[in-house]
């Protein structure tokens, strides 16, 4: 009867911290997921002397699309496809978003 007592309680300890931990560390920011694209594609999504792609105010649907296509191999890339799979869809979302709401260059 006592180890089912301590089974007991080491499972009414336990699923407290298995829950945290689920949702740790803490979501990040779209700026923070960003930060990783700036090197080639600006700060905010706008590519200094056009080499790449302008992501800044492209549509979310788009912009989602193109991400999950590299995820998956199907957009041809040197190296963006390597980079989109270190990312889960839910992150590739947020990156569209924040994105798509960048303002445009002139």
């Amino acid at each position: 009867m006592r180890s089912t007592t301590l089974a007991g309680l080491a499972l009414a300890t336990l699923a407290p911290l298995a829950a945290a931990q689920a949702t740790f560390p803490p979501a990040d920011t779209a700026r923070d997921l960003a930060a990783s694209c700036a090197i080639c594609h600006g700060t905010s999504g706008v590519s200094a002397g056009g080499g790449m792609p302008q992501l800044a105010g492209q549509s979310k649907e788009t912009l989602a699309r193109h991400l999950k296509d590299f995820k998956e191999g199907k957009r041809p890339a040197t190296i963006m496809h390597q980079i989109a799979k270190g990312f889960s869809d839910e992150q590739l979302e947020v990156l569209a978003g924040y994105f798509a709401a960048q303002k445009a260059p002139r």
